[in-house]
Protein backbone atom coordinates (compact mmCIF):
# COMPACT_ATOMS: atom_id res chain seq x y z
CA UNK A 1 0.00 0.00 0.00
CA UNK A 2 0.99 3.54 -0.76
CA UNK A 3 -0.02 6.97 0.32
CA UNK A 4 1.44 9.92 -2.36
CA UNK A 5 0.78 13.65 -3.07
CA UNK A 6 0.52 15.15 -6.14
CA UNK A 7 1.39 18.59 -6.65
CA UNK A 8 2.28 20.64 -9.66
CA UNK A 9 4.25 23.76 -9.51
CA UNK A 10 2.73 25.21 -12.78
CA UNK A 11 -0.51 25.17 -9.72
CA UNK A 12 1.23 26.80 -7.00
CA UNK A 13 3.64 28.85 -8.51
CA UNK A 14 1.78 29.72 -12.11
CA UNK A 15 3.89 33.13 -12.10
CA UNK A 16 5.11 35.77 -9.91
CA UNK A 17 3.22 39.20 -9.70
CA UNK A 18 3.91 41.27 -12.15
CA UNK A 19 4.77 45.28 -10.71
CA UNK A 20 6.08 46.15 -14.12
CA UNK A 21 2.62 46.27 -16.49
CA UNK A 22 0.56 49.26 -15.73
CA UNK A 23 -1.97 50.69 -17.91
CA UNK A 24 -0.74 53.70 -18.51
CA UNK A 25 -4.18 55.14 -19.18
CA UNK A 26 -5.55 53.57 -15.88
CA UNK A 27 -6.41 56.39 -13.36
CA UNK A 28 -4.42 56.16 -10.26
CA UNK A 29 -6.21 55.28 -7.04
CA UNK A 30 -6.27 58.62 -4.49
CA UNK A 31 -4.24 60.85 -6.11
CA UNK A 32 -2.27 63.52 -4.82
CA UNK A 33 -3.22 66.96 -6.27
CA UNK A 34 -2.47 70.03 -4.52
CA UNK A 35 -4.06 73.12 -4.95
CA UNK A 36 -2.34 76.15 -7.02
CA UNK A 37 -0.11 76.72 -4.79
CA UNK A 38 2.12 79.69 -6.71
CA UNK A 39 1.05 82.35 -4.43
CA UNK A 40 2.88 80.50 -1.08
CA UNK A 41 6.57 81.03 -0.39
CA UNK A 42 9.07 78.74 -1.44
CA UNK A 43 10.38 78.63 2.16
CA UNK A 44 7.38 78.53 4.35
CA UNK A 45 6.50 74.51 3.06
CA UNK A 46 8.93 71.88 2.39
CA UNK A 47 6.66 69.85 -0.48
CA UNK A 48 8.19 66.51 -0.38
CA UNK A 49 6.02 64.04 -0.25
CA UNK A 50 8.06 61.56 2.15
CA UNK A 51 7.91 64.58 5.29
CA UNK A 52 5.41 66.54 4.95
CA UNK A 53 1.92 65.98 6.29
CA UNK A 54 -1.17 67.50 4.64
CA UNK A 55 -4.57 67.36 5.98
CA UNK A 56 -7.80 67.32 3.80
CA UNK A 57 -9.38 70.54 3.69
CA UNK A 58 -12.63 69.02 3.24
CA UNK A 59 -13.41 65.90 5.64
CA UNK A 60 -16.92 64.75 3.68
CA UNK A 61 -16.98 61.86 1.52
CA UNK A 62 -15.93 62.42 -1.76
CA UNK A 63 -18.71 62.33 -4.39
CA UNK A 64 -18.83 59.60 -6.89
CA UNK A 65 -18.68 60.38 -10.90
CA UNK A 66 -19.04 58.50 -14.05
CA UNK A 67 -15.56 57.68 -14.03
CA UNK A 68 -14.38 54.02 -13.33
CA UNK A 69 -11.86 55.17 -10.28
CA UNK A 70 -14.16 57.96 -8.17
CA UNK A 71 -12.65 60.49 -5.76
CA UNK A 72 -9.36 59.66 -7.35
CA UNK A 73 -8.95 64.08 -8.02
CA UNK A 74 -9.33 64.49 -4.30
CA UNK A 75 -7.81 67.87 -3.84
CA UNK A 76 -5.68 68.91 -0.82
CA UNK A 77 -3.95 71.43 0.06
CA UNK A 78 -0.93 71.78 2.64
CA UNK A 79 -2.18 73.11 6.13
CA UNK A 80 -0.19 71.88 8.70
CA UNK A 81 3.55 71.30 8.09
CA UNK A 82 5.98 68.98 10.02
CA UNK A 83 8.21 66.73 10.13
CA UNK A 84 7.17 63.38 10.73
CA UNK A 85 9.29 60.44 12.50
CA UNK A 86 9.90 56.98 10.67
CA UNK A 87 6.91 54.84 12.01
CA UNK A 88 8.03 51.60 13.89
CA UNK A 89 5.40 49.56 13.12
CA UNK A 90 6.55 46.37 15.03
CA UNK A 91 6.47 48.43 18.32
CA UNK A 92 3.05 50.24 17.07
CA UNK A 93 1.46 46.05 16.99
CA UNK A 94 2.92 45.41 19.83
CA UNK A 95 1.01 48.46 21.53
CA UNK A 96 -2.16 47.67 19.92
CA UNK A 97 -1.73 43.63 20.48
CA UNK A 98 -4.76 43.83 22.89
CA UNK A 99 -6.41 46.78 21.70
CA UNK A 100 -10.02 46.93 20.21
CA UNK A 101 -10.87 47.19 16.33
CA UNK A 102 -12.54 50.17 17.31
CA UNK A 103 -9.59 51.73 18.78
CA UNK A 104 -7.50 50.30 16.38
CA UNK A 105 -10.02 51.67 13.49
CA UNK A 106 -9.88 54.57 14.93
CA UNK A 107 -5.98 55.12 15.18
CA UNK A 108 -5.45 53.97 11.73
CA UNK A 109 -7.88 56.68 10.35
CA UNK A 110 -6.06 59.34 12.72
CA UNK A 111 -3.13 58.41 11.29
CA UNK A 112 -3.57 58.29 7.63
CA UNK A 113 -6.98 60.65 6.72
CA UNK A 114 -7.62 60.57 3.23
CA UNK A 115 -4.77 58.77 2.38
CA UNK A 116 -5.63 55.33 3.80
CA UNK A 117 -9.11 53.07 2.55
CA UNK A 118 -10.55 49.88 3.65
CA UNK A 119 -10.89 46.96 1.47
CA UNK A 120 -13.76 45.73 1.20
CA UNK A 121 -14.75 41.78 -0.74
CA UNK A 122 -18.42 41.76 0.26
CA UNK A 123 -18.22 38.84 3.13
CA UNK A 124 -18.16 39.40 6.70
CA UNK A 125 -15.28 42.32 6.35
CA UNK A 126 -18.38 44.65 6.51
CA UNK A 127 -17.59 44.94 9.27
CA UNK A 128 -14.30 46.80 9.17
CA UNK A 129 -17.00 49.63 7.51
CA UNK A 130 -19.27 49.70 10.40
CA UNK A 131 -16.20 49.87 13.06
CA UNK A 132 -15.03 52.95 10.53
CA UNK A 133 -18.45 54.14 10.89
CA UNK A 134 -18.38 54.11 14.60
CA UNK A 135 -15.53 56.35 14.81
CA UNK A 136 -17.06 59.53 13.54
CA UNK A 137 -14.31 59.85 11.20
CA UNK A 138 -14.32 60.16 7.52
CA UNK A 139 -13.36 56.99 5.82
CA UNK A 140 -12.90 55.35 2.20
CA UNK A 141 -13.83 51.93 0.97
CA UNK A 142 -12.81 50.50 -2.25
CA UNK A 143 -13.62 46.88 -4.21
CA UNK A 144 -12.00 45.03 -6.95
CA UNK A 145 -14.57 44.24 -9.03
CA UNK A 146 -13.09 40.73 -10.87
CA UNK A 147 -16.37 40.55 -13.01
CA UNK A 148 -16.82 37.27 -11.52
CA UNK A 149 -18.67 38.25 -8.75
CA UNK A 150 -21.90 36.64 -6.93
CA UNK A 151 -25.06 38.77 -7.98
CA UNK A 152 -25.20 38.81 -4.21
CA UNK A 153 -22.57 40.37 -3.71
CA UNK A 154 -23.22 43.23 -5.42
CA UNK A 155 -26.45 43.28 -3.77
CA UNK A 156 -24.80 44.00 -0.14
CA UNK A 157 -22.28 46.52 -2.02
CA UNK A 158 -25.68 48.75 -2.88
CA UNK A 159 -26.83 48.07 0.36
CA UNK A 160 -23.38 49.28 2.42
CA UNK A 161 -23.34 52.47 -0.02
CA UNK A 162 -27.21 52.87 1.29
CA UNK A 163 -26.79 52.55 4.80
CA UNK A 164 -23.18 54.39 5.45
CA UNK A 165 -23.85 57.48 2.63
CA UNK A 166 -20.48 56.39 0.85
CA UNK A 167 -19.76 55.69 -2.58
CA UNK A 168 -17.57 52.73 -3.03
CA UNK A 169 -14.43 53.19 -5.19
CA UNK A 170 -14.24 50.49 -7.91
CA UNK A 171 -11.23 48.97 -9.09
CA UNK A 172 -11.92 46.99 -12.59
CA UNK A 173 -9.15 44.19 -14.46
CA UNK A 174 -7.84 45.70 -17.52
CA UNK A 175 -10.44 45.08 -20.31
CA UNK A 176 -7.38 43.36 -22.99
CA UNK A 177 -5.55 41.65 -20.63
CA UNK A 178 -9.11 39.51 -19.28
CA UNK A 179 -9.75 39.31 -23.00
CA UNK A 180 -6.11 37.96 -24.06
CA UNK A 181 -6.82 35.05 -20.72
CA UNK A 182 -10.02 34.20 -21.56
CA UNK A 183 -9.40 33.49 -26.00
CA UNK A 184 -6.01 31.84 -25.46
CA UNK A 185 -7.45 29.50 -21.93
CA UNK A 186 -10.58 29.74 -21.59
CA UNK A 187 -13.60 30.73 -19.16
CA UNK A 188 -12.28 28.18 -16.52
CA UNK A 189 -8.11 27.46 -17.10
CA UNK A 190 -8.23 27.67 -13.31
CA UNK A 191 -9.75 24.47 -12.36
CA UNK A 192 -6.58 22.77 -14.62
CA UNK A 193 -3.53 24.91 -13.88
CA UNK A 194 -4.44 27.41 -10.55
CA UNK A 195 -6.30 30.44 -9.61
CA UNK A 196 -2.49 32.34 -9.37
CA UNK A 197 -2.93 33.34 -13.15
CA UNK A 198 -6.94 34.76 -13.15
CA UNK A 199 -6.17 36.11 -9.57
CA UNK A 200 -3.18 38.03 -10.74
CA UNK A 201 -5.11 39.73 -13.39
CA UNK A 202 -8.60 40.33 -12.22
CA UNK A 203 -7.49 41.13 -8.92
CA UNK A 204 -3.78 41.51 -8.45
CA UNK A 205 -3.25 44.39 -11.07
CA UNK A 206 -5.78 46.20 -9.97
CA UNK A 207 -5.28 46.53 -6.42
CA UNK A 208 -1.61 46.93 -7.34
CA UNK A 209 -2.67 50.25 -9.04
CA UNK A 210 -5.59 51.14 -6.31
CA UNK A 211 -2.93 51.25 -3.32
CA UNK A 212 -0.27 53.29 -5.90
CA UNK A 213 -2.79 56.52 -4.60
CA UNK A 214 -2.33 55.77 -0.59
CA UNK A 215 -0.23 55.50 1.89
CA UNK A 216 -1.85 52.54 3.98
CA UNK A 217 -5.09 50.17 3.66
CA UNK A 218 -7.16 48.35 5.96
CA UNK A 219 -8.01 44.70 5.31
CA UNK A 220 -10.30 42.17 7.00
CA UNK A 221 -8.00 39.51 7.66
CA UNK A 222 -8.04 37.34 10.55
CA UNK A 223 -5.22 34.74 12.11
CA UNK A 224 -7.86 32.03 12.11
CA UNK A 225 -8.88 32.46 9.06
CA UNK A 226 -6.69 30.28 6.80
CA UNK A 227 -4.46 27.60 7.78
CA UNK A 228 -0.72 27.79 7.30
CA UNK A 229 -0.58 31.63 5.18
CA UNK A 230 -2.78 34.22 8.20
CA UNK A 231 -1.85 32.62 11.95
CA UNK A 232 0.54 35.46 12.56
CA UNK A 233 -0.53 38.31 10.78
CA UNK A 234 0.14 41.38 12.69
CA UNK A 235 -2.02 44.03 14.10
CA UNK A 236 0.01 46.75 11.48
CA UNK A 237 2.67 46.01 9.61
CA UNK A 238 4.50 47.11 6.59
CA UNK A 239 3.51 45.91 3.53
CA UNK A 240 5.64 43.49 1.96
CA UNK A 241 4.35 43.09 -0.88
CA UNK A 242 2.87 46.21 -2.44
CA UNK A 243 4.16 49.60 -2.80
CA UNK A 244 2.16 52.91 -2.00
CA UNK A 245 2.10 56.64 -2.91
CA UNK A 246 5.18 57.43 -2.40
CA UNK A 247 6.88 54.46 -4.12
CA UNK A 248 9.67 51.66 -2.84
CA UNK A 249 9.80 49.54 0.17
CA UNK A 250 7.63 50.95 3.18
CA UNK A 251 6.20 53.67 1.39
CA UNK A 252 2.54 51.34 2.19
CA UNK A 253 1.47 50.50 5.40
CA UNK A 254 -1.43 47.79 6.10
CA UNK A 255 -3.85 47.10 9.05
CA UNK A 256 -5.69 44.22 10.36
CA UNK A 257 -7.83 45.63 12.81
CA UNK A 258 -9.96 42.71 13.42
CA UNK A 259 -6.71 40.14 13.37
CA UNK A 260 -7.18 38.60 16.61
CA UNK A 261 -10.71 38.33 16.67
CA UNK A 262 -12.52 34.75 16.15
CA UNK A 263 -14.83 34.61 13.09
CA UNK A 264 -17.82 33.81 15.66
CA UNK A 265 -16.98 37.27 17.84
CA UNK A 266 -17.55 39.22 14.37
CA UNK A 267 -20.49 37.73 13.69
CA UNK A 268 -21.67 38.30 16.96
CA UNK A 269 -20.75 41.85 16.42
CA UNK A 270 -22.50 41.85 13.22
CA UNK A 271 -25.73 40.56 14.61
CA UNK A 272 -25.45 43.15 17.37
CA UNK A 273 -25.28 45.90 15.27
CA UNK A 274 -28.04 44.54 12.30
CA UNK A 275 -25.20 45.72 9.75
CA UNK A 276 -25.77 44.29 6.30
CA UNK A 277 -24.18 41.17 5.20
CA UNK A 278 -24.06 39.12 2.02
CA UNK A 279 -27.04 36.73 1.66
CA UNK A 280 -24.75 33.97 0.53
CA UNK A 281 -23.88 33.61 4.33
CA UNK A 282 -27.51 32.13 4.77
CA UNK A 283 -26.79 29.79 2.29
CA UNK A 284 -23.64 28.05 4.12
CA UNK A 285 -20.58 30.15 2.06
CA UNK A 286 -18.20 31.57 4.96
CA UNK A 287 -15.22 32.69 3.32
CA UNK A 288 -16.15 34.72 -0.40
CA UNK A 289 -14.62 35.29 -3.48
CA UNK A 290 -15.55 35.14 -7.38
CA UNK A 291 -18.44 32.30 -8.15
CA UNK A 292 -16.40 30.25 -9.55
CA UNK A 293 -13.99 29.83 -7.22
CA UNK A 294 -16.05 29.98 -4.22
CA UNK A 295 -18.75 27.24 -2.62
CA UNK A 296 -20.68 26.78 0.55
CA UNK A 297 -18.87 24.49 3.16
CA UNK A 298 -20.29 21.90 5.50
CA UNK A 299 -20.71 21.62 9.64
CA UNK A 300 -17.26 20.91 10.90
CA UNK A 301 -14.84 22.31 7.62
CA UNK A 302 -12.72 25.21 7.97
CA UNK A 303 -14.39 28.47 6.59
CA UNK A 304 -11.15 28.66 3.70
CA UNK A 305 -12.32 25.11 2.13
CA UNK A 306 -14.79 27.08 0.26
CA UNK A 307 -12.31 28.67 -1.80
CA UNK A 308 -10.13 26.70 -4.41
CA UNK A 309 -10.95 23.62 -3.10
CA UNK A 310 -9.02 21.88 -5.72
CA UNK A 311 -5.68 23.44 -4.45
CA UNK A 312 -3.76 22.70 -1.13
CA UNK A 313 -4.92 24.36 1.86
CA UNK A 314 -1.55 25.51 3.18
CA UNK A 315 -1.05 28.14 -0.18
CA UNK A 316 -4.69 29.32 -0.13
CA UNK A 317 -3.86 33.04 -1.27
CA UNK A 318 -4.96 34.73 -4.40
CA UNK A 319 -2.17 37.25 -4.37
CA UNK A 320 -3.50 40.14 -2.39
CA UNK A 321 -2.01 38.58 0.66
CA UNK A 322 1.07 37.06 -0.71
CA UNK A 323 2.82 38.13 2.34
CA UNK A 324 1.35 35.64 4.50
CA UNK A 325 3.08 32.68 2.52
CA UNK A 326 6.15 32.37 4.22
CA UNK A 327 9.49 31.15 1.83
CA UNK A 328 11.14 28.95 4.14
CA UNK A 329 14.34 26.92 3.29
CA UNK A 330 12.59 23.67 1.78
CA UNK A 331 16.71 21.85 2.23
CA UNK A 332 16.93 23.00 6.02
CA UNK A 333 13.66 23.51 7.60
CA UNK A 334 13.27 19.33 8.06
CA UNK A 335 11.53 18.53 5.37
CA UNK A 336 12.34 15.70 3.26
CA UNK A 337 12.48 14.80 -0.31
CA UNK A 338 11.31 12.23 -2.41
CA UNK A 339 11.77 12.13 -6.14
CA UNK A 340 13.62 15.57 -6.02
CA UNK A 341 10.50 17.17 -4.44
CA UNK A 342 10.20 18.25 -0.81
CA UNK A 343 7.64 17.25 1.72
CA UNK A 344 5.73 19.05 3.92
CA UNK A 345 6.54 18.81 7.75
CA UNK A 346 2.66 16.95 8.10
CA UNK A 347 3.80 14.48 5.13
CA UNK A 348 6.98 13.61 7.32
CA UNK A 349 5.15 13.03 10.24
CA UNK A 350 2.55 10.51 8.66
CA UNK A 351 5.75 8.79 6.93
CA UNK A 352 7.22 8.41 10.13
CA UNK A 353 3.71 7.41 11.72
CA UNK A 354 3.29 5.19 9.59
CA UNK A 355 6.41 3.48 8.97
CA UNK A 356 5.39 0.57 10.87
CA UNK A 357 2.55 -0.71 9.05
CA UNK A 358 4.20 -1.09 5.56
CA UNK A 359 1.93 2.42 4.13
CA UNK A 360 4.77 4.40 2.15
CA UNK A 361 4.33 8.18 1.97
CA UNK A 362 5.84 9.34 -0.73
CA UNK A 363 5.21 12.74 -2.59
CA UNK A 364 6.05 13.21 -6.75
CA UNK A 365 5.22 15.73 -9.39
CA UNK A 366 2.50 15.61 -12.11
CA UNK A 367 3.10 17.75 -14.17
CA UNK A 368 5.13 18.00 -17.72
CA UNK A 369 5.20 13.90 -19.32
CA UNK A 370 3.40 12.92 -15.83
CA UNK A 371 0.75 15.65 -16.03
CA UNK A 372 -0.96 13.28 -18.79
CA UNK A 373 -0.35 9.98 -17.16
CA UNK A 374 -1.69 11.50 -13.69
CA UNK A 375 -4.84 12.43 -15.63
CA UNK A 376 -5.27 9.53 -17.54
CA UNK A 377 -4.51 7.15 -15.25
CA UNK A 378 -5.08 8.39 -12.11
CA UNK A 379 -8.00 10.15 -13.20
CA UNK A 380 -6.53 13.83 -11.30
CA UNK A 381 -7.83 16.66 -12.76
CA UNK A 382 -6.20 19.43 -10.69
CA UNK A 383 -3.03 19.52 -8.52
CA UNK A 384 -2.11 19.07 -5.41
CA UNK A 385 -3.97 15.95 -4.61
CA UNK A 386 -3.46 12.81 -2.39
CA UNK A 387 -4.27 9.96 -3.65
CA UNK A 388 -4.07 6.36 -1.42
CA UNK A 389 -2.85 3.16 -3.42
CA UNK A 390 -4.23 -0.10 -1.67
CA UNK A 391 -5.00 -3.36 -2.79
CA UNK A 392 -8.49 -3.50 -1.65
CA UNK A 393 -9.44 -0.92 -4.56
CA UNK A 394 -8.86 -0.85 -8.45
CA UNK A 395 -7.92 1.91 -8.47
CA UNK A 396 -6.16 5.24 -6.11
CA UNK A 397 -8.38 6.60 -3.66
CA UNK A 398 -8.45 10.31 -3.37
CA UNK A 399 -8.73 12.16 -0.15
CA UNK A 400 -11.76 14.37 -0.60
CA UNK A 401 -10.61 16.93 2.75
CA UNK A 402 -8.15 19.72 2.93
CA UNK A 403 -7.01 19.36 6.23
CA UNK A 404 -3.39 18.65 6.21
CA UNK A 405 -2.84 17.72 9.92
CA UNK A 406 -1.40 14.28 10.55
CA UNK A 407 -4.80 12.81 12.63
CA UNK A 408 -6.63 13.86 9.63
CA UNK A 409 -4.83 12.35 7.31
CA UNK A 410 -4.43 9.19 9.79
CA UNK A 411 -7.88 8.97 9.56
CA UNK A 412 -8.26 8.67 6.26
CA UNK A 413 -5.50 5.79 5.56
CA UNK A 414 -6.84 3.60 8.52
CA UNK A 415 -10.36 3.73 8.02
CA UNK A 416 -9.31 2.35 4.53
CA UNK A 417 -6.55 -0.10 4.96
Amino acid sequence: MAFSVSSSPAAVHSSSLSSSFEQPRAAQFGTFQPLDRSHLSSTAVNFSRRRCAVRPLNAAEPKRNDSIVPSAATLFAPEVVEKLEVEDYEKLAEELENASPLEIMDKALEKFGNDIAIAFSGAEDVALIEYAHLTGRPFRVFSLDTGRLNPETYKLFDEVEKRYGIRIEYMFPDAAEVQALVRSKGLFSFYEDGHQECCRVRKVRPLRRALKGLRAWITGQRKDQSPGTRSEIPIVQVDPVFEGLDGGIGSLAKWNPVANVKGNDVWNFLRAMNVPVNALHAKGYVSIGCEPCTRPVLPGQHEREGRWWWEDAKAKECGLHKGNIKEENLNGNGSVHANGTAMEDSYVELAEKLAASGVKVAKFRADGEEKAYAQQELQLGSFPTIVLFTKHSSRPIKYPSEKRDVDSLMAFVNALQ
